[in-house]
C-alpha cells in the first residue's frame, strides 16, 4: 500500500484533523528510518507504511494508526520514548514501548529473551489491547516478506508466528490477520503440503466457482419468497484450515465438507434463524453438522450460525449466516472495539468488555511469576487451548478449557466457592472433582462453610493455569499467616530472654520505626520475615530496646553521678580479644557494634555504655553522630591483628533477576574462601533481585576483594556494604 492509498482509505472515516496527525507520523517515522534498508533492499518507511496500512483496513483509531508508523523509530533509530513521547503524546508513546523489544539486559539464551519480548508486550496489553494489535499489523507484514530471510529464520518466524501470533490472533477474533499469517506459515514450515493443496484447489477452481454460482442463485429465490433482505456470496477457503482438517481427521482433499461453503448476511438474529430454516427445507442437513455459535459465542466473541447441507448435486455444502454486527466482530475482533461506526460502536464495546475475564486472569497469573517461559507456557495453554462450554443449574454458559474439571468450573465462578468446595455433581449425578467436562454438561458444585480449604493435588488435576494460581495464592496466604504468628512469637520469647518488657517495648510506635528502618510496608511483613528466618529475631528485638537501653544508660550515670567524662585515662592501652586497642579503663568490656559491623581498616570510635562497656562503632555510622561527645573513646585496631580472626559484614547486591544469578553469586564468593553466614533475597516486580547477604572477612581488603569478584558477574548493578 502506498501512502497516498493509505491516505484515501483512512479518510473514509477519519476527520481532516486526523488525517493531519497520520501524514505527521508518517514524516517522523520517514526522517528517523532515512538511510535505513530492509532485507529486500527497500527502504525500510516502506515497512511503517504497510503496518499503518493494514491498521486502516481494521479501522483502527488515529492512535493506533500512528503508533503503526512509529512502532519502530526506538528500537531501531536513535529516537528515544521520551522523544515520541513530547511529540505525540503519552498514548503513542505507551503503544511504541509495548511493542519495543527488550535489549537493555543480557539473556541466558535467545529463547529466554523471546520469552520476556513477549511477556511485555501481554503486560503491555493490559493497559492498552491496541498494543497487541499494532504488533500482529507488524508481524503480518513481516511474514508477507519473510522470502527475504533465511531459511533457518523462516522456520523460526513461522513456527513462532503459528504458536504466539496467529492464535492470538483468533482469540481476539481478528481473523482477518489470522488466517493470513496460518497460510503463509504453512506454507514455509511444510511447503509440500501447501503447494499441493494450492494446486488442487486451483484444479478445481472453475467448477467449485460454478456450483457456488448456482447455489447463490437458488438461496436468492429462496429468501426472497420470503421477504428477507440479505447479502450471499462464496466463502472463501484457506488453506491451513483445509490442511489441518486432512491431517486431524485422516481424509483427502476431495473428502473435506466446507471446500464449498456459502455466507450469508442479514439484518437481524430474527432472520438469521428464519434463513436456516429455509435451508433446511430446501436441502437436507447432515447430522451432528448444526452449529450455534449465536446462542453460545466462541471465546473470541465469534457468532454465527453453521449448518452443513446436502446440496443441489449431492456434494456437502457449508452455510454460515449471521448478522453484519457478527460479521464485523468476525472479521476485525477486538479491532471492532475502536470501529468508527455509529450506532454499533457501544454495543461492541460491551461484548469485549463482559468477555476479557480470561485475559485479566492471565495477567494475574504473570504477577506471580519471574519465569517469562513458564508464563509463555501456561499462556499457551489457557489462551490458545479449545474450549468446552457448560451450563450453571440457572443455565448460564461458562466456557472452560478442554480437560477442564470441577475445580476449574468453581473457581470461574468464584474464588471463594472454589476455596470451600468439597465435591461436584454434573447432570444431576456426584462425580469425583477430576472428572473431565464436556460441553453441555450442567455443573454444580458442593461447598461446604467447615471445609479446610483446597488440596495441594488440586493442582495436579486443575487444567487452567489462572486456577492453579488461586490454590497456590490460597496456600501462600496460609502459609504467611503461620510465620506472621510464629515471627511473633519468636521475638516475643527472645524479648522475654533478654528480661525486657513485652509491653514497653512491642508498642505500635516502636514497630513502625523498625518496619521503615527495614523497608517493609507492614508490620506483617517484619514479621513473617523474622518466622521463615529471614531476619534474625535477636536483630529486631535489638532494634526495639536500642532506645530504651542508651536511656537506662544515661539514668545510671546520673544516679552514681560519675559522668563519663571523669573516667581517668590509664597509662597504657588494652588489648582485647578483639583485636583492638583502647585508651580507657582496666578491665573495660569491649563489643563491636551490630549496626555497622566494624572490620580492620575501618576508621572505628568507641562508645561508652554502662554495665556493657564500650561499643566499637565505625566513625561513619549514623547511630553515633548524634550522641555526646564526652561518652566517645579513642579506639583503634592492633597493628599485629591475626589473620585468622573474622569479622562478620553485611552486604547488599542488586541485580537483573535470572535463571542460576543466586549460584553464581554463591560460587563467586566461595571461590575467595570466604564463609557465609547469612543471606536472604527477594525480587520486585521490575524483576531487580536484592541479596543480602552476611560474610566473615578479616580486613576490609579482603572485603574489597570479594566485592570486586562479585561485581564481575553477569547482571549485578551493584554491590555495598550496608548498615543495619
Amino acid at each position: 500500500m502506498t501512502m497516498d492509498e493509505l491516505i484515501a482509505k483512512a479518510s473514509t472515516y477519519l476527520d481532516e484533523k486526523d488525517i493531519e496527525l497520520i501524514k505527521k507520523a508518517y514524516e517522523y517515522a520517514k526522517k528517523a528510518h532515512a538511510g535505513q534498508l530492509r532485507k529486500s533492499g527497500e527502504p525500510y518507511i516502506t515497512h511503517p507504511v504497510e503496518v499503518a496500512g493494514i491498521l486502516v483496513n481494521l479501522k483502527m483509531d488515529v492512535t493506533t494508526i500512528m503508533s503503526g508508523f512509529l512502532h519502530d523509530v526506538v528500537e531501531d533509530t536513535p529516537v528515544t520514548l521520551d522523544d515520541v513521547r513530547n511529540e505525540f503524546g503519552d498514548n503513542v508513546a505507551m503503544l511504541v514501548d509495548g511493542v519495543t523489544k527488550l535489549r537493555h539486559f543480557e539473556y541466558s539464551s535467545k529463547e529466554d529473551q523471546q520469552a520476556e519480548n513477549h511477556r511485555k508486550m501481554f503486560v503491555a496489553m493490559a493497559r492498552d489491547l491496541r498494543c497487541v494489535i499494532v504488533k500482529l499489523a507488524d508481524r503480518l507484514h513481516n511474514m508477507r516478506t519473510l522470502k527475504y530471510m533465511t531459511k533457518e529464520k523462516q522456520i523460526q518466524k513461522a513456527n513462532e508466528t503459528m504458536e504466539i501470533f496467529a492464535p492470538l490472533a483468533n482469540r481476539l477474533g481478528i481473523s482477518a490477520i489470522k488466517w493470513e499469517l496460518e497460510d503463509i506459515s504453512l506454507r514455509y514450515l511444510n511447503p509440500q503440503q501447501y503447494y499441493k493443496i494450492v494446486n488442487l484447489m486451483k484444479q478445481k477452481r472453475e467448477e467449485r466457482e460454478a456450483y457456488i454460482a448456482q447455489v447463490v442463485e437458488d438461496l436468492k429465490k429462496y429468501v426472497k419468497s420470503v421477504h428477507i433482505k440479505a447479502e450471499i456470496s462464496g466463502r472463501p477457503k484457506h488453506i491451513y484450515s483445509i490442511y489441518r482438517k486432512m491431517v486431524n481427521q485422516h481424509k483427502q482433499f476431495n473428502e473435506i465438507y466446507d471446500l464449498f461453503a456459502v455466507r450469508i448476511i442479514v439484518e437481524s438474529i430474527k432472520d438469521c434463524y428464519a434463513i436456516l430454516g429455509i435451508i433446511h427445507t430446501h436441502w437436507k442437513p447432515m447430522p451432528g453438522r448444526f452449529k450455534d455459535y449465536i446462542a453460545m459465542p466462541k471465546a473470541n466473541m465469534y457468532q454465527s450460525l453453521h449448518t452443513t447441507v446436502i446440496g443441489p448435486k449431492g456434494d456437502p455444502l457449508e452455510v454460515q449466516v449471521r448478522t453484519e454486527e457478527m460479521h464485523d466482530v468476525a472479521e476485525y475482533g477486538i479491532a471492532a472495539h475502536w470501529a468508527y461506526k455509529e450506532g454499533k460502536t457501544k454495543n461492541i464495546n460491551n461484548k469485549f468488555e463482559d468477555k476479557l475475564t480470561w485475559f485479566r486472569e492471565i495477567l494475574e497469573y504473570q504477577k506471580e511469576t519471574d519465569d517469562a517461559r513458564e508464563f509463555m507456557e501456561s499462556l499457551k495453554m489457557d489462551l490458545f487451548s479449545d474450549t468446552v462450554f457448560v451450563f450453571t443449574p440457572k443455565g448460564d454458559v461458562i466456557e472452560l478449557p478442554v480437560g477442564s474439571v470441577p475445580i476449574d468450573f468453581a473457581y470461574r465462578i468464584h474464588t471463594e466457592i472454589g476455596n470451600k468446595t468439597v465435591g461436584a455433581r454434573v447432570n444431576g449425578k456426584m462425580v469425583p472433582l477430576d472428572y473431565k467436562l464436556k460441553t453441555g454438561d450442567i455443573v454444580e458444585v458442593v461447598t461446604s462453610k467447615h471445609s479446610y480449604g483446597p488440596s495441594r493435588d488440586w493442582l495436579k488435576i486443575a487444567k487452567s493455569s489462572a486456577v492453579k494460581n488461586k490454590i497456590r495464592q490460597w496456600f501462600k496466604r496460609q502459609e504467611r499467616q503461620e510465620n506472621v504468628a510464629k515471627g511473633r512469637e519468636m521475638i516475643e520469647k527472645e524479648l522475654r530472654n533478654q528480661g525486657a518488657s513485652l509491653k514497653d517495648n512491642l508498642t505500635d510506635e516502636k514497630i513502625v520505626a523498625v518496619v521503615k528502618k527495614y523497608n517493609f510496608s507492614h508490620e506483617n511483613e517484619l514479621f513473617a520475615a523474622v518466622g521463615y528466618n529471614g531476619i534474625p529475631a535477636r536483630q529486631v528485638v535489638n532494634r526495639l530496646t536500642e532506645d530504651d537501653s542508651a536511656q537506662k544508660d544515661q539514668e545510671q550515670q546520673q544516679d552514681t553521678g560519675a559522668p563519663t567524662q571523669e573516667l581517668k585515662p590509664m597509662p597504657s592501652r588494652r588489648k582485647t580479644s578483639l583485636g583492638i586497642q583502647v585508651k580507657g579503663v582496666d578491665n573495660l568490656l569491649v563489643r563491636l557494634a551490630r549496626c555497622c559491623n566494624p572490620v580492620p581498616g575501618d576508621q572505628i570510635v568507641g562508645y561508652v555504655t554502662r554495665g556493657r562497656g564500650v561499643t566499637v562503632h565505625r566513625k561513619d555510622c549514623p547511630n553515633i553522630q548524634n550522641e555526646e561527645k564526652q561518652r566517645l573513646m579513642e579506639v583503634e585496631w592492633e597493628n599485629n591483628e591475626s589473620k585468622a580472626k573474622e569479622y562478620n559484614v553485611d552486604i547488599e547486591i542488586q541485580a537483573y533477576d535470572r535463571s542460576g544469578l543466586l549460584n553464581d553469586v554463591l560460587k563467586c564468593v566461595a571461590d575467595t574462601h570466604t564463609p557465609i553466614n547469612g543471606i536472604n533475597g527477594r525480587t520486585d516486580k521490575n524483576k531487580v533481585a536484592s541479596i543480602s547477604m552476611t560474610i566473615a572477612i578479616t580486613n576490609i581488603d579482603h572485603l574489597h576483594r570479594v566485592v570486586d569478584r562479585i561485581k564481575r558477574i553477569p547482571d549485578i548493578y551493584s554491590v555495598r556494604r550496608v548498615m543495619q
